[in-house]
């Protein structure tokens, strides 16, 4: 029998190379990004949670800053300073200090599903305040979805309570969050995403360390044990360098409504690692909450997509 050999073109062949950093993007962005919530719930149970949140922005903002320098990025002017200070604020300060501090309390996978009323809250923004889309029907009762959701969380879960002003704490964050990605679009920032993120996360850093020495946190200053620091060195590296770079990679080569396909996986992730790593509770109620939430969320960026 004769031996017949296959012969790759060369766009088939420059292809592979590409499909596979497309999966390794994806990978990290899905199952990195869904991780994240259970590194931050160990790193604040033994260490401060400004100082935990200043920690992972201001190192992980200071390295990818630089490095966007040294590639020779262009550096932000005088205005593009100031709107950088204000996204640090919004998207870093007041998002994830009381995300931080709210693990201490709420298990991983509660604030995951949490976290991810992100487009919900976006699109409430930007229709009703902001006047960006039209009013639908389908829209409202999307929201509606979501938002019952995350009702049923809220009030109970399933054997056992847990404190309510948390949750709230993190939804307030997301709501933070969500304006400034809004205001994003309005603002004088650099063209370079990643050198915007880079200084908007350094920044944002440095004002949670702030926060936290005025709060007390470093008097004396924290032990970091090695558990914590393990915790914290995964959430910059894993969490904010490589989730952030395979993100804005993706960005620039499809469209967002499939990359922010993650908001999907993330919270299962989550939930699956809270429950078989971390021995959290996971109840029906706690299922058909993130169902519900999860598919308000899928309904809200096919709209998007369609849009």
């Amino acid at each position: 029998m004769a031996n017949t050999t296959v012969i790759e073109s060369p766009a088939e062949a420059a292809s592979k190379p590409f499909e596979i950093r497309v999966l390794l993007a994806f990978f990290a962005i899905y199952v990195l990004w869904g991780t994240w919530f259970l590194a931050i719930r160990i790193a604040v149970l033994e260490v401060p949670p400004l100082f935990a949140a200043g920690t992972r922005f201001f190192v992980a903002g200071v390295l990818l800053y630089g490095f966007m320098l040294f590639r020779g990025r262009p550096r932000p002017t005088a205005s593009q300073w100031r709107s950088l200070a204000l996204i640090g604020l919004l998207m870093f300060v007041a998002e994830y200090g009381p995300l931080f501090w709210a693990e201490k309390y709420v298990s991983s996978g509660i604030a995951s599903v949490l976290e991810v009323t992100l487009p919900l809250i976006t699109m409430v923004l930007e229709t009703w305040i902001f006047r960006r889309h039209r009013f639908h029907w389908p829209l409202l009762a999307a929201i509606l979805l979501g938002f019952g959701g995350v009702s049923l969380l809220l009030f109970h879960n399933g054997e056992r309570h847990f404190d309510l002003l948390p949750c709230i704490a993190i939804l307030a964050g997301a709501a933070t969050w969500s304006l400034g990605s809004v205001l994003n679009r309005s603002l004088d920032l650099p063209e370079s995403r990643p050198l915007t993120s880079g200084a908007a996360m350094m920044l944002g850093g440095g004002m949670l360390l702030a926060l936290s020495a005025s709060f007390g946190e470093l008097h004396p200053f924290p032990h970091v044990s090695l558990r914590a620091a393990l915790a914290l060195l995964y959430l910059i590296v894993f969490g904010s360098l490589l989730g952030f770079t395979a993100f804005v990679w993706l960005l620039a080569r499809m469209p967002a409504t499939r990359v922010a396909s993650h908001a999907y996986v993330n919270p299962v992730v989550a939930v699956a690692l809270g429950y078989f790593v971390a021995g959290e509770i996971v109840t029906a109620r706690t299922l058909i909450g993130t169902a519900l939430v999860l598919f308000s969320v899928v309904l809200i960026l096919r709209k998007e997509k369609i849009q």
